[in-house]
């Protein structure tokens, strides 16, 4: 009989996340809780003054009992009701309920859910497969070009507005069509989510977390844009290039693809489209201008209104109701109202699990007591600690833990604008002290917070691509840990030019 291949297999998200839980757990029974004092920082971006809390690096101190010995919080198995302090068991649905509309998790899991259901009713329609058909029929011979222009797009949405949820819609579309080109999932996740991210991290002028960093640190806001721009070209050059590389051989072999059983969905749904051969009719037309103009629409929004979470998601079911109207209105696969509210349910269906991994993983910071600066905490106590521990280090040297701390960091706290008012208060000072330019520590923050987020499952940008593109975390991860080397590499000579160039 044949033996069975034994190997190391990435365990699902949700096992990753429930040891992680436990390993938090495991911390508040030996880490002592420890707080700082906050203030304001005032700063100006293009123009307009803007105000953030942070802490004060030199004001940490321990919580102490009455007899002065510093106090741990063991994590309970479920939730105190003296004064509601989550617990272990209870992780899910406080990690779910934790935050508002205007980020994690309860903003992120209502945008995933929205999103979903919206493009529920546009896949309803059929004019995404119809139209994906008719690209492939045109573009045959020629599909690789697609890909250096979608990833140069993308890259430049990250560094100019800090684009990263607005992937995911995004996702929806092109996932399927790279596949339907003869490529993969994780092709289609590279040219969008990691393109932005690669943006994100080597930006001049994203206001979301270069401007918040640079704000905190006390150097001018948007500076140090020649060499950041230099990167941005590099970086994006690099990606584009790994891109190709990796699709031709995908195009080649698509049995070598990590995504090849979970793409059989989108293969078996064109292999059943093409041979049925549906009509490019007005109304498929009708449907992916909506589609081309909400794009159009949110870009516009999110640049010049801010637009965030809540208005994208509206703007996205706007895009739903009036593909759906269009589809019952031209008979589009003989649509009806019921269909739609059906479609709707079963795309928001289909991104639920991701919406889970959003909270799961908000449950961690939850056990480790929050991401508040002045409340007694376990990421504080650690906070501190890493910054005590990296003085007397050489400069060079300490430029480089500053971006592995900041890698790391990112597991726990994946909001770039939260990162940013918890560490930079304490790396920008430190700095100072180790001899290294406060530009390159808000370097290594926005390289170390972005090249992770490619990777770590606590994100629910990154979960939510992949819950679009039907790819498990643990396949993702397979693919992406020979990328995280190939970025990690990368960064740290950028981190180290950066250092002996007196980067400032």
């Amino acid at each position: 009989m044949e033996k069975k291949k034994r190997g190391f297999r990435v365990p699902h998200t949700y096992v990753i996340i429930f040891i992680v839980i436990l390993f938090a757990a495991v911390l508040t029974h030996v880490v002592p809780l420890g707080y700082y004092e906050t203030h304001d920082v005032t700063y100006t971006v293009n123009g307009e003054e803007k105000t953030k809390t942070v802490l004060d690096p030199e004001s940490f101190q321990y919580v102490l009992d009455e007899d002065g010995n510093k106090v741990t919080s063991p994590a309970p198995i479920f939730g105190t009701e003296d004064f509601g302090k989550p617990g272990i068991l209870n992780y899910v649905f406080e990690g779910l309920t934790k935050g508002d509309k205007w980020g994690s998790a309860v903003g992120i899991v209502a945008f995933l859910l929205v999103i979903g259901g919206a493009f529920g009713i546009v896949l309803r329609t059929g004019a995404i497969d119809s139209g994906i058909l008719a690209m492939v029929s045109k573009t045959k011979g020629r599909e690789i070009l697609i890909l250096p222009v979608l990833f140069v797009l993308f890259s430049l949405g990250g560094a100019v507005f800090g684009m990263g949820e607005e992937a995911i819609p995004l996702a929806m579309i092109i996932v399927p069509l790279l596949i339907a080109m003869g490529y993969d999932a994780v092709v289609g996740v590279l040219v969008t989510y990691c393109a932005t991210q690669i943006g994100f991290g080597t930006s001049w002028m994203n206001p979301f977390s270069l401007a918040i960093a640079q704000g905190i640190a006390g150097i001018p806001v948007m500076s140090g844009a020649t060499f950041r721009i230099i990167l941005w070209a590099v970086f994006t050059a690099a990606g584009a290039a790994y891109t190709m590389v990796y699709a031709r051989k995908i195009k080649k072999n698509p049995k070598l693809s990590v995504a090849y059983e979970s793409d059989a969905y989108y293969r078996d749904e064109f292999r059943a489209t093409s041979e049925t051969r549906p009509a490019f009719t007005l109304g498929h037309k009708l449907v992916l201008l909506i589609i081309a103009a909400t794009v159009v629409w949110t870009v516009w929004g999110v640049v010049t209104k801010g637009y965030y979470i809540p208005e994208i998601a509206s703007q996205f079911f706007v895009m739903g109701l009036a593909a759906g109207i269009v589809g019952v209105i031209f008979h589009l696969n003989d649509m009806t109202l019921d269909d739609m509210a059906k479609s709707f349910q079963s795309g928001a269906a289909d991104l639920v699990g991701a919406a889970l991994v959003v909270g799961m993983a908000q449950g961690i910071i939850i056990i480790l007591g929050g991401t508040s600066a002045t409340d007694g905490t376990v990421l504080n106590t650690i906070l501190h600690a890493i910054g005590q521990a990296m003085q007397g280090v050489p400069a060079m040297l300490s430029a480089w833990i500053m971006y592995v701390f900041q890698t790391v960091f990112n597991f726990f706290v994946v909001s770039g604008s939260g990162q940013a008012a918890l560490t930079m208060p304490i790396m920008a000072p430190l700095s100072d002290i180790l001899g290294v330019t406060r530009q390159v520590a808000v370097l290594a923050f926005q390289l170390g917070d972005s090249l992770s987020n490619l990777i770590v499952p606590t994100s629910g940008c990154l979960i939510g691509v992949l819950g679009v593109a039907r790819l498990d975390w643990g396949k993702w991860a397979k693919f992406q840990i020979k990328m995280q080397v190939f970025w990690f590499a990368l960064a740290t000579v950028a981190i180290l030019i950066a250092v002996m160039i007196g980067f400032a």
